[in-house]
């Protein structure tokens, strides 16, 4: 017998025949944390645009929804429960979580690359479950003291702010640069935020939306673009003629075949250009432009090491990711909230798990 003080309620896909997942919430005994784990109180969870495509289409890549899958990985909570070898956590303690835990001690995690392990459990990745859900067991390790002055929702967004953390790390972002973002979603608006902070001197940005444009403005953007029905080649003259010289980053943020190329064509000779967005396995670019200009092109998974330094940044007050909030709905309204994400709705919408905690 499952009794209501044992019970979480959380919402997951059913796999089914159809491309479309069904969206539909469940009742599951609170999990119990091994010897390394937390149990946690969950707070915060952020849809992302990942959760949409495998309601969507049930797959994205080589990772396929084959049995029922819990959503959610950008997220935050409260410790409730701590396992017997835990010590740097304690009942109480308000934490966020990265969602990638490696399975073993392998050559990827001995360079401090776990990200790229082929074995890293990563929370709503078949067939591993998310944490949108009352309460979640976790690695302790991957969870994250925050701070006093950061509230639950910032701690959810450092699950994406990490990306943006990564994608600059990996661009050489440094003192005066001048970097050209192509997309501003989420993701586009990480990597603005962090370019600014990190010394860049001048960002623009593309998006095909002029509402996330706005919001690309209000968070920093030096200058955007409206894409339209502009060639590559014409997107990237604009943003040449914006910046008065060609960018030595861009960071590409969409996926989109054409947005790929504009980047290529857009990047200064001896440039760099870094893949975040992630499209279709195969995209045609031109690579000899590339290749003969010495542009190098980089790709980047998730992220690693980021979770303590963007706890720095978000604790100092060097970023603000609040404005990237637009949305907030209850646990119980979730297939809303998918909604509003599918229809491109706002910034970030984010899920309130914990019906008794009211604060951000």
């Amino acid at each position: 017998m499952i009794i209501r003080e044992a019970v979480d309620f959380l919402p997951f896909l059913h796999s089914s025949s159809d491309a479309c997942q069904r969206l539909s919430g469940e009742n599951r005994p609170i999990p119990e944390p091994g010897p390394n784990e937390v149990l946690l109180r969950m707070h915060s969870v952020g849809i992302c645009g990942s959760d949409v495509h495998y309601w969507q289409n049930g797959r994205i890549g080589d990772f396929v929804v084959k049995s029922p899958m819990v959503l959610g990985h950008e997220a935050s909570g409260t410790v409730i429960k701590v396992g017997p070898e835990v010590t740097h956590l304690k009942p109480g303690d308000r934490v966020a979580i990265e969602p990638g835990v490696p399975r073993e001690m392998d050559e990827f995690c001995k360079t401090g690359r776990y990200n790229l392990s082929p074995t890293i459990f990563f929370c709503a990745t078949p067939p591993d479950d998310g944490n949108l859900c009352r309460y979640y067991k976790h690695s302790a390790s991957y969870c994250y003291k925050l701070p006093d002055n950061v509230t639950f929702e910032e701690g959810a967004l450092i699950e994406p702010l990490s990306v943006g953390i990564h994608a600059c790390k990996r661009a050489g972002v440094t003192l005066g640069s001048k970097v050209f973002v192509s997309g501003s979603g989420p993701i586009g608006l990480v990597n603005l935020l962090v370019a600014k902070m990190m010394g860049a001197a001048a960002v623009v940005i593309t998006d095909i939306s002029a509402s996330r444009l706005q919001k690309a403005k209000e968070v920093g953007a030096d200058f955007t673009i409206q894409v339209k029905n502009e060639t590559p080649q014409e997107v990237a003259s604009k943003v040449e003629s914006l910046l008065g010289c060609m960018p030595e980053i861009t960071v590409e943020c969409t996926g989109v075949q054409a947005c790929i190329q504009a980047g290529i064509y857009a990047t200064r000779s001896g440039g760099t250009l870094v893949l975040v967005g992630l499209g279709p396995e195969m995209v045609t670019v031109p690579i000899v432009n590339a290749a003969v200009r010495e542009v190098d092109i980089r790709g980047i998974f998730r992220y690693c090491n980021t979770w303590p330094v963007a706890i720095a940044l978000l604790a100092s007050k060097r970023i603000n990711v609040k404005p990237l909030v637009t949305h907030r709905f209850p646990l119980e309204k979730a297939l809303e909230a998918f909604e509003t994400t599918k229809r491109g709705e706002g910034v970030k919408v984010m899920l309130k798990c914990d019906p008794t905690d009211h604060s951000p």
